[in-house]
């Protein structure tokens, strides 16, 4: 492919055509000597000077006809990242909205610079990516010019960028210049990544063109004057020009399909232009009229646009000669939307008081794609769950139904009336009962076609199950559908924390004589106070957690039987004849009795323990917060003891358990978390509830201290999904 390289004078001719206010063309040019300064001595890995590319994607931006800001920022776009200027120079050389459109474009790029090929890693970098293009459309229209022209470019880069640049380019641009109806742009940026990703194949498809094109040049040519001696007499204008298909939609097909060449009858399509859509159907009349058409092959997309606004008719007829070709009509707009999508339709027009921010919701009106983009994108959820449900719900939506009222839904194949539910609203899908296709009453699993005209029955009653997580198919739906089950789940583990936390407290009164009406009295008199807690339930929750211990309450409210353990430390203290005081606990003020550590709760240096006078085995260690403490009915066996500071550090065993959502690579994550921070990991398992869709994994670690206990426990939060991290007790 060879491209012409372009001058600033080249910039000016084409954006004066449609610019002439005197401010904004004094802006443009501002824009280009600024940048023409600040890359002074900046060189592109193929020798030229780098203001090259920031007049190249202005040219690309120009010829979308954007509006004066976004010609100005795509001569800054690398200024705030190159050229050491920041977004409060730009604010005040230029304006706010230029500085912003620049800062995001920046921020775009910068993540597009990292290497790391870890899936996650990758998958975050592109939600970034659609997060940044989803603030303002402008950003997506110079985003896309920028990429178009390093495409061009590539050939200047290291072949392993080369690959790591396609790859990005056909997984994040190309479809969302698809989806914004950016075909030119959308087909250019596909084909330079086949060159580059299945050099072997494009090459394939090239030579396959150049003979097949010529082979059929006269032919078609001959079609040609066929129709337009067809359509003169009838005077309705139109225009015939004929179309190649593109390498990459041939390479896709072809493995698709699993076709050969021989049987790609699209090769070459016929394209007529004309005024009106009634022109349209005259024509298509006419021609079917003439020739047969293939079944099966007829679209209308004027009657029910793609969702980019892509409107056409389609067909596909049998010449005399038993060629077939493909025949698209559509009128001159609609041609132009075909080409230029979005960017077509919002043209800048001079003297039209330009809102970014009204064409924004314009957009996201006319694309009803757009606003689920936009939302989807300001969502806190899961990279890889970001990009499947953007991938399968948004790129992939091909299935185009309708409400009662006219509004088209698209989904992907395979959809049904509840994934056609939740695109409506949340709110319809958790009240749907059942659905109406087409004045027809059919199940929510049944399948919807392009064309169905779908109405659903809701209640207020109605209750989101978990047997339609095997209904639906759109990843949006599920996901709504799980976070629901999720809540649903957590309000229940709520309920019985509270039960628990209530049973462990009565249990501690009772053995201290005091009833559980007298507790429920306390408490609410005093024990709320005291913890400043709103509610009974939020000191319930406080004493499940162990955050608040029922012993500590009943000293607070002097309630507590006074140990007396004299007599066993004299015993134990007249009888041994060993020295414990290298070990490490010891009994308050005196270091010759032996103590060793509880395995029901793993105590480790730092924890707040207490000791248990036991039948001969000296002193048994615990946390204070034990159960097996908790529910100790003879209170004269606790015992103070302390963390012996002389003594070795050493590593102790812990258990762990970790609660999180389920989810591919949990496991793995947590054990390359592990091996980052050194801990030893003697014992693992790990557990999945398929109803709850959660995971519970309880593993044995060796600590040293309660320090890098916490450390881990932070750590171990942070993985995506994981909602909870606790020690075990038996």
């Amino acid at each position: 492919m060879a491209y012409i390289e372009h001058t600033i004078e080249d910039v000016e001719n084409l954006y004066t055509q449609y610019i002439h206010n005197k401010d904004d063309l004094k802006l443009i040019r501002h824009s280009f000597e600024y940048a023409l300064e600040k890359h002074e001595g900046q060189f592109r890995k193929s020798g030229q000077p780098y203001i090259i590319h920031a007049i190249e994607v202005a040219y690309l931006v120009c010829q979308l006809q954007g509006g004066p800001t976004t010609i100005a920022a795509a001569f800054l776009h690398d200024t705030i990242e190159d050229c050491g200027v920041t977004q409060q120079d730009l604010i005040k050389e230029f304006n706010e909205d230029v500085a912003e459109i620049v800062f995001s474009l920046t921020k775009i790029k910068a993540l597009s610079h990292q290497r790391r090929h870890d899936k996650d890693f990758v998958a975050e970098g592109h939600r970034k990516i659609f997060l940044g293009m989803a603030k303002d459309i402008r950003v997506i229209i110079i985003k896309l010019c920028d990429r178009l022209h390093n495409m061009r470019t590539l050939d200047f880069q290291t072949p392993e960028k080369k690959i790591r640049i396609s790859r990005e380019t056909l997984e994040v641009y190309a479809p969302i210049a698809d989806r914004l109806g950016l075909n030119e742009i959308k087909g250019e940026l596909q084909d330079l990544c086949l060159k580059y990703l299945e050099p072997n194949d494009y090459l394939e498809i090239q030579e396959f063109l150049n003979t097949k094109v010529r082979y059929r040049e006269e032919s078609i040519q001959k079609l040609e004057k066929k129709i337009a001696d067809m359509l003169l007499p009838t005077k309705i204008p139109f225009e015939i020009k004929a179309r190649v298909k593109r390498p990459y939609s041939i390479w896709k097909k072809l493995k698709e399909k699993q076709l050969t060449f021989e049987t790609i009858y699209d090769i070459v399509a016929l394209r007529i232009i004309t005024q009106t859509e009634l022109n349209c159907y005259e024509i298509l009349g006419l021609i079917h009229s003439e020739y047969s058409p293939l079944p099966g092959r007829f679209k209308d997309y004027v009657a029910v646009p793609k969702p980019n606004m892509y409107q056409s008719l389609h067909t596909t007829i049998i010449d005399r000669d038993s060629s077939i070709i493909e025949i698209q009509i559509r009128t001159k707009e609609m041609d132009i939307i075909a080409e230029n999508g979005v960017a077509a339709h919002w043209r800048y027009k001079e003297n039209s008081k330009y809102d970014p921010k009204k064409e924004q919701l314009e957009i996201m009106e006319k694309l009803h794609w757009f606003s689920d983009f936009v939302a989807m994108s300001n969502e806190n959820e899961d990279s890889r769950e970001y990009m499947d449900s953007l991938q399968k719900d948004i790129f992939e939506a091909n299935i185009y139904c309708f409400t009662p009222h006219g509004k088209v839904i698209d989904l992907p194949n395979g959809a049904t009336p509840l994934d056609f539910a939740f695109k409506v609203h949340t709110k319809v899908g958790e009240r749907a009962i059942g659905a109406m296709v087409n004045n027809q009453l059919v199940p929510l699993g049944h399948k919807l076609k392009t064309g169905d005209v779908v109405e659903i029955k809701t209640s207020q009653n109605a209750n989101i199950n978990r047997g339609w997580l095997n209904i639906v198919t759109t990843n949006s739906a599920k996901n709504i559908i799980k976070k629901y089950l999720a809540k649903q789940n957590a309000d229940f583990i709520r309920e019985n924390n509270i039960q628990k936390g209530r049973d462990s407290l009565i249990e501690v009164f009772k053995d201290n004589g005091i009833t559980e009406q007298k507790m429920d009295q306390l408490i609410n008199q005093e024990v709320l106070k005291i913890f400043n807690l709103e509610t009974s339930d939020d000191l319930f929750l406080q004493i499940a957690s162990r955050t608040i211990l029922p012993s500590v309450i009943l000293d607070k409210l002097g309630l507590r039987q006074e140990s007396t353990i004299d007599s066993f430390i004299k015993k134990n203290t007249s009888s041994k004849k060993s020295n414990f005081s290298n070990q490490s606990v010891l009994v308050k003020g005196t270091p010759n009795i032996l103590c060793t550590l509880s395995p029901c709760c793993s105590p480790i240096p730092g924890d707040n323990i207490v000791g248990y006078v036991s039948q001969g085995k000296g002193i048994k260690v615990h946390r204070k917060d034990c159960p097996n403490v908790s529910r100790e009915k003879d209170k004269n066996r606790l015992i103070d003891v302390e963390w012996n500071p002389a003594c070795k550090e050493t590593m102790v065993p812990v258990q762990v358990v970790v609660r999180a959502s389920d989810r591919d690579s949990l496991l793995v994550d947590i054990l390359n978390l592990l091996s980052q921070l050194k801990i030893p990991c003697n014992k693992i398992m790990a557990k999945s509830h398929r109803t709850t869709f959660t995971s519970t994994i309880t593993m044995t670690i060796q600590i040293k201290n309660i320090a890098e206990y916490r450390d881990v426990r932070d750590s171990l939060i942070n993985i995506g999904g994981v909602y909870q991290v606790e020690r075990v007790t038996h």
